[in-house]
């Protein structure tokens, strides 16, 4: 049981910290400050017991290095999500004692989801966190955006979970079990019956993280909800649908590959083209970066769709810089506050390197990375993921892959153009808090060194794929 520390902590904690809400709410922003300190703790302790490799609850439950990996990596989301909160909060009208007990509650959720070794346990971690998901959507109840943005997202959310589950009934009424390692064995003599399910629920996944062409909801939900919500909706439940995928793919469905190789294809290719031709017109920062989400979602699934160790590999380093790239961009457009005001259009970046030089700086660092550009973080995610592609002779998803890069690289210019070139607006607020200032600082430190040492998450990530099966 020691290996379900990190559940039992984070479940435990929400509870803890909706019953200290209810009956001591002068402690509500204490809690926002002492959950950031509780995920750093889960994330030291799991990263100490990162080798570790055991199946729970009847083969339904696995911990092992990957699902290690991608906890972590939700983890660091949550924290910086938190951060990058606390100030917000304070000068928004959301509701400071919700907030963080539904944002653990869906990383729960994703937890469960990122370790199923099961069909219903999947679901279940699955369902735990689209509910808060739709909450958080929501939550800022004075605005009509808000309230828009959580109504389109259930309902959308609620077609897309009834679409997986009625793959999961259809694998599980032909194969006659809902574990994962049973359905492999009883996979080999089926294929008809089990394509159909396999199709249902990839449109479900794919729905999660928003590739096309099952991205409608992700627009209008990023530009709706609180900037504090937009941020963890395009990094945390990513990651762990993306571990959800992966692993889906490789154990249960991984005599299947010719089968489910090609649909990846498409919606890889489909994702990146519409997200990068999408996103030019933008004049939100928010909804361009729904639609840049889309566009990494399509490289990602390159990735995948490679299907060897070595496009795994280049996968997960893909979604480390991806989820430093978009925390940072993301602080730093929560950074554009004027007297509890928060702007979000790109025209109120216009001439923002006159009054704020060091934020301009770091949002050019991450916009260059986001597009690419050597010798950033971006670019060598982009690389490697090319690189597992032109290995295996695909050579029409890399060029595909490649132009769309550069359209990509069009809109991220036009934001520094606007910054550096553009006539100077009134000045935004000097004081943003502390932890804007941390994960603005951090994740642009990251990004802009990284070419210093890459090969230390090489080793980690070579080292966790190897052994997926």
């Amino acid at each position: 049981m020691k290996n379900l520390i990190p559940e039992l902590v984070i479940l435990l904690g929400s509870f803890s910290f909706l019953i200290i809400g209810v009956f001591a709410k002068n402690l509500n922003k204490i809690i926002n400050y002492f959950i950031p300190v509780l995920l750093g703790i889960l994330i030291l302790f799991i990263y100490f017991n990162f080798s570790s490799s055991l199946s729970l609850f009847g083969n339904s439950y696995s911990i092992d290095p990957l699902s290690n990996f991608m906890k972590i990596l939700v983890l660091i989301s949550v924290l910086f999500t938190f951060l990058i909160s606390n100030f917000y909060l304070e000068r928004t009208n959301i509701n400071q004692f919700e907030y963080p007990i539904i944002l653990l509650l869906a990383t729960l959720g994703m937890f469960v989801m990122i370790s199923a070794n099961n069909l219903i346990i999947f679901y279940l971690g699955l369902e735990l966190q689209s509910l808060c998901l739709y909450i958080l959507a929501a939550i800022n109840t004075k605005s009509l955006k808000s309230s828009e943005a959580g109504i389109k997202y259930f309902v959308l959310g609620s077609l897309s979970s009834g679409l997986l589950l009625y793959g999961c009934s259809l694998v599980y009424g032909f194969t006659g079990s809902v574990d994962y390692t049973e359905i492999a064995k009883v996979a080999i003599g089926q294929s008809g019956g089990l394509k159909f399910g396999l199709v249902f629920i990839l449109c479900g996944i794919a729905f999660k993280i928003a590739a096309v062409p099952f991205h409608m909801w992700a627009p209008d939900v990023y530009e709706g909800s609180p900037t504090s919500v937009t941020t963890f909706f395009t990094v945390a439940p990513k990651v762990a649908a993306i571990a959800a995928l992966i692993k889906f793919l490789n154990v249960p469905y991984g005599n299947f590959i010719s089968e489910w190789k090609t649909i990846i294809i498409v919606l890889s290719i489909a994702s990146m083209f519409l997200g990068a031709v999408a996103a030019i017109g933008q004049t939100n920062l928010k909804r361009l970066m729904a639609y840049s989400s889309i566009t990494h979602v399509g490289f990602i699934l390159a990735g995948i769709a490679i299907a060897t160790p070595q496009s795994l590999s280049a996968v997960l380093i893909y979604l480390v810089i991806y989820v430093f790239m978009k925390l940072g961009l993301f602080a730093c457009i929560m950074s554009l506050n004027r007297n509890g005001v928060y702007f979000e259009n790109i025209s109120d970046l216009s001439g923002l390197s006159k009054h704020h030089p060091v934020i301009s700086l770091c949002l050019t660092i991450l916009t260059f990375s986001l597009a690419g550009i050597p010798p950033l973080a971006g670019f060598f995610a982009k690389f490697y993921i090319f690189l597992s592609i032109i290995e295996q002779k695909i050579y029409y998803l890399a060029v595909i892959g490649l132009l769309s890069a550069v359209v990509a690289a069009f809109y991220y210019l036009r934001i520094i153009k606007v910054i550096y070139f553009d006539p100077a607006k009134e000045s935004y607020n000097k004081d943003i808090g502390y932890g804007l200032k941390f994960s603005i600082g951090v994740s642009t430190l990251l990004i802009l060194f990284y070419f210093l040492d890459p090969s230390t998450l090489n080793f980690i990530v070579d080292n966790i794929t190897k052994n997926i099966k």
